[in-house]
C-alpha cells in the first residue's frame, strides 16, 4: 500500500485501509508488536522519494499538475504522521513507565520474589526500547523534512517549518 497524498485525507493509505491509530492497535508490551505497527505508521515516510517524484511535475508536465497543491497535501500528511507517531510512542512510554513503577513497588514489598523480579527487568528493557523509538522518529522525520524541503521549497512554502 502507498499512502495517499492526492485529495485523500491525512492518515489514510492508498486502496482504503487506514494507518494505525496509536490508542485502538498499538500493544505496547509487545515490543515486536509496537515496531510492526510503527513501520505501517512509517510508510509515508519510507516512501517519500518515491512519492516526490511521482507528484513533482517535470518540466514537460509542470503546466497539468499543481505541484502547489500536492506539496501543500504532502506536507499535511506527513506533518499528521509524525504527530500521530509521537503521540504512539509517548502513550506507550507512559504506559510501560507505570508498570516499571508497580512492579517496583511490588518488589520492594517481596523482596525475596524471583518471579516479580524478572517481570520487573523485563518490563524495564521493554521501556528503553520503546524509548529508543523516539530517537528513530527523529531521524526518520529529519530525513522525511529533508527530502521534501529539497523537492517542494519552490512550489509550497509550509506555515512553520518542521
Amino acid at each position: 500500500m502507498k499512502p495517499a497524498f492526492r485529495g485523500a485525507r491525512p492518515g489514510v493509505l492508498r486502496g482504503g485501509g487506514k494507518m494505525a491509530a496509536p490508542s485502538e492497535e498499538l500493544n505496547c508490551q509487545d515490543f515486536s508488536e509496537f515496531q510492526d505497527v510503527l513501520r505501517v505508521m512509517r510508510q509515508i515516510d519510507d516512501r517519500i522519494v518515491h512519492e516526490l517524484n511521482t507528484i513533482i511535475p517535470t518540466a514537460s508536465f509542470a503546466g497539468k499538475i499543481d505541484a502547489n497543491q500536492t506539496c501543500k497535501q504532502l506536507y499535511e500528511s506527513l506533518k499528521q504522521a509524525h504527530v500521530s507517531r509521537e503521540k504512539a510512542i509517548k502513550s506507550c512510554i507512559n504506559e510501560s513507565s507505570s508498570r516499571v513503577n508497580k512492579l517496583r513497588e511490588e518488589r520492594n514489598k517481596d523482596m525475596d520474589n524471583l518471579t516479580l523480579l524478572k517481570q520487573l527487568r523485563k518490563e524495564q528493557t521493554n521501556l528503553k526500547l520503546i524509548q529508543s523509538e523516539l530517537n528513530v522518529e527523529e531521524v526518520v522525520n529529519d530525513r522525511s523534512w529533508k527530502v521534501f524541503k529539497d523537492r517542494c521549497r519552490i512550489h509550497y512554502k509550509p506555515p512553520n517549518s518542521p
